[in-house]
């Protein structure tokens, strides 16, 4: 019954690993345009909203000179490696700090989801789309967590 489980887990393991390398990625693309827009200063389509410009120009768009966004390229590159080096090497370990990591981009998001909403009144929608990635991340990193860890109840065949 132990291996079926455990077999069982490794599954539910891989599917999540796949799933935070997907949803990752696209965070990783989205974070690295705003960054490439930033440092060329381009003007970013808004098509969804009207606040693109006055969110990735505003003093809350950098921390200590760097682009905000290049933060969130180098998070979302971090947990697609992590996901890639489970799925390689099967170390359950270095998943639950990956999936744990997680917790940092959705802190993060909720700050800027802040700033935007009752800091400066304007929405973008590609900072959005960071927030909604890194919380579908968050969401996948506790289910990660939840499956790694060993159960704290016994099972039956521990009872008997």
């Amino acid at each position: 019954m132990q291996n079926a489980d455990n077999a069982q887990s490794q599954k539910q393991l891989k599917l999540l690993a796949i799933s935070m390398l997907v949803v990752s990625f696209l965070g990783f693309l989205d974070a690295t345009y705003l960054t490439i827009n930033h440092y060329t200063g381009a003007t970013l389509p808004c098509s969804i909203t009207h606040g693109c410009e006055i969110v990735t120009q505003s003093e809350y768009s950098e921390f200590l000179g760097i682009p905000v966004a290049l933060f969130g390229v180098l998070f979302y590159l971090t947990i697609f490696l992590g996901s890639y080096f489970f799925l390689e090497y099967r170390s359950k370990l270095y998943f639950k700090i990956t999936a744990a990591m997680t917790v940092f981009g959705v802190l993060f998001s909720a700050w800027f989801v802040y700033v935007q909403l009752g800091i400066l009144h304007a929405i973008c929608q590609y900072c959005m789309l960071s927030a909604i990635t890194s919380t579908v991340l968050f969401v996948l990193g506790i289910a990660v967590v939840k499956i790694s860890s060993p159960s704290q109840s016994p099972s039956v065949t521990d009872q008997e």
